[in-house]
């Protein structure tokens, strides 16, 4: 059985590359399909083995740096992968993926990060957060968004099988496509984080600082409460508004971009890791449970699956600083938390998990 995985952009070693990457130790011979490939040569070793297309925006000016500038190309960029050759597809796809051409002899089967968010639920959100709510650019991206929804539905009958990544994404593809999904985590790689059950007096937040992660909000909320300690990991657009939100606070840490060592050991020696952000699953989560360190999460999207209120973790309820600090508050005023109970949650999104589920649907498909 030949073998294509289709994969949206790779720049970045994010949380879909990871999926990425279990998907191909399946199939290790399998030829890769994407829109860009920028990853940089220490975060590729795992492609090492496998022949990679790019698209012809590869080759356009400034698509290292500005590729997403070319979305409106994307559909037409996609549509051109000739993969007649193969008898299995497997897209990864949070964007456009799903979109490849197939025929009626060959099985797709697409593991759905999510529909694209900035042109469904959350266009009003994208646009806000870019700047341009109003204006010519206003109804050029409304109107390419508008163009992009009606492309997205069309392209989900191609697909044979939807995986979601969570219930929440389910719900998500049901609501775009009308289509059922079946429901595999994303794999976390549990054996990389080691229990600790010991805990220094200090809250950790972790991500890319990009406005829906909500960093600006977990700072502020910190900003209130001087006796209780925050550290900050990552890097990101939102890092200067980030830096002027914590101003002098004594209480507030920003460490920028760290090793990934370091932030294993950040994960495992803070009291509890703060996550404000409405993901579709949300990895490091379940990472920083796999360290023995509760999660005190926002109660919507992928948190809702990975955390488990009162046990590895509290929720908020809103997005608000003062949801925030009565957590912090009900979290300081509770017993303990085990660490080892925390850290047997995580372990319900281990990899061999996601591998087996995956391998027996697309066994079953082809």
């Amino acid at each position: 059985m030949k073998v294509a995985i289709i994969h949206d952009w790779l720049v970045v070693n994010g949380g879909a590359e990871k999926v990425l990457e279990q998907i191909v130790s399946i199939y290790p011979q399998a030829d890769i399909f994407t829109l860009v490939d920028f990853l940089p040569k220490n975060n590729r070793s795992w492609l090492d083995n496998n022949k990679i297309t790019t698209s012809f925006i590869q080759g356009l000016p400034f698509s290292k740096s500005k590729y997403r500038n070319y979305f409106p190309l994307f559909p037409i960029a996609i549509e051109q992968f000739d993969l007649s050759a193969y008898n299995l597809i497997i897209s990864s796809s949070y964007s456009v993926a799903k979109g490849v051409i197939t025929g009626p002899d060959q099985k797709h089967i697409s593991y759905c990060h999510s529909p694209a968010r900035y042109a469904w639920d959350l266009q009003a959100q994208y646009l806000r957060e870019s700047g341009i709510e109003t204006g010519l650019k206003s109804i050029l991206a409304r109107y390419f968004l508008h163009k992009f929804r009606i492309w997205d539905v069309r392209t989900a009958n191609g697909v044979d099988t939807f995986i979601a990544n969570s219930e929440f994404i389910k719900k998500r593809i049901y609501k775009c496509y009308r289509r059922e999904a079946v429901v595999i985590h994303p794999p976390v790689d549990i054996n990389r984080f080691e229990l600790n059950t010991v805990k220094e007096d200090f809250y950790l937040a972790a991500s890319r600082l990009v406005p829906y992660k909500r960093i600006d909000l977990i700072v502020e909320s910190f900003k209130t409460m001087p006796d209780q300690r925050l550290k900050v990991i990552g890097d990101g657009p939102e890092m200067a508004k980030i830096k002027t939100i914590a101003g002098n606070a004594k209480n507030i840490e920003i460490l920028g971009h760290q090793t990934n060592e370091a932030m294993v050991e950040y994960m495992q020696k803070a009291k509890a890791f703060v996550f404000a952000a409405e993901e579709d699953f949300g990895i490091i989560p379940v990472e920083a449970q796999a360290c023995g360190t509760p999660v005190i999460a926002f109660a919507k999207g992928g948190c809702l699956e990975t955390v488990v209120d009162g046990s590895s973790g509290l929720y908020f309820t809103e997005q608000t600083v003062s949801s925030i600090v009565d957590a912090i508050e009900r979290f300081d005023n509770m017993p303990q938390f085990s660490p080892e109970k925390v850290r047997e949650s995580a372990t319900r999104f281990a990899i061999d998990s996601f591998c087996r589920q995956l391998k027996t649907i697309a066994e079953k498909a082809a």
